[in-house]
């Protein structure tokens, strides 16, 4: 479960994607705005994780961040950016593909046919606010064991970035193709203006 605070960012979400996402090899686009996002759990309850799908032009692009409360060691050339959180304080915004806290999550929805985290709000929130508009599920099957990952690397290829975790190989797509077939064991999701579930990532 996701606790949601309600907090002052500095910078925001949108301005650290807006000012991020132009900038990477699998980004063509211009402007963009967000049109969903989920979030899975860190168990240890330490590392908080936010998959954004963000729209240029005609374009889905899907965009996992992580945010920590101190700098993850090696993982210095995928540190996007800080931001001030009024309530969590200074936390270190990463491009999720290269923590291994994400790379675990990731592996374990698709593994074992997890979902999306459920959130819980630290303050209460109009019943709009908890509406769920953005939902993910993993193809495999309940129970299904996963390896355990330390460390991951990661490389852009074309539209995919691929993440070698341990043994597992992943892709997560970056820019979503709602035809792309869905083969083997994946992770699938609908968002606003996306009712039929698109490929978000996958076991190689």
């Amino acid at each position: 479960m996701a606790l949601i605070y309600d907090a002052t960012l500095s910078l925001s979400k949108l301005e650290i994607l807006q000012a991020w996402v132009p900038t990477q090899p699998w980004f063509n686009g211009a402007e963009l705005t967000i049109v969903g996002a989920y979030r899975f759990d860190d168990p240890q309850d330490e590392v908080g994780m936010e998959s954004h799908l963000v729209q240029s032009e005609n374009r889905i692009y899907h965009v996992p961040l992580t945010y920590r409360g101190a700098p993850l060691e090696g993982a210095e050339a995928s540190l996007i950016t800080t931001m001030e959180h009024s309530v969590l304080g200074r936390r270190w915004v990463y491009d999720a593909v290269a923590d291994p806290v994400y790379a675990r999550a990731l592996a374990t929805s698709i593994r074992t046919g997890g979902r999306q985290a459920d959130l819980e709000f630290a303050t209460p929130v109009p019943d709009s606010a908890r509406v769920v508009t953005t939902r993910v599920r993993g193809s495999g099957e309940p129970g299904t064991t996963v390896p355990r990952v330390d460390t991951v690397t990661c490389a852009d290829d074309g539209p995919v970035t691929v993440i070698t975790a341990g043994d597992q190989v992943l892709e997560l797509i970056r820019a979503i193709d709602p035809a792309r077939p869905a083969v083997g064991v994946h992770l699938a999701g609908t968002w606003p203006g996306q009712d039929q579930p698109a490929v978000l990532a996958a076991l190689r």
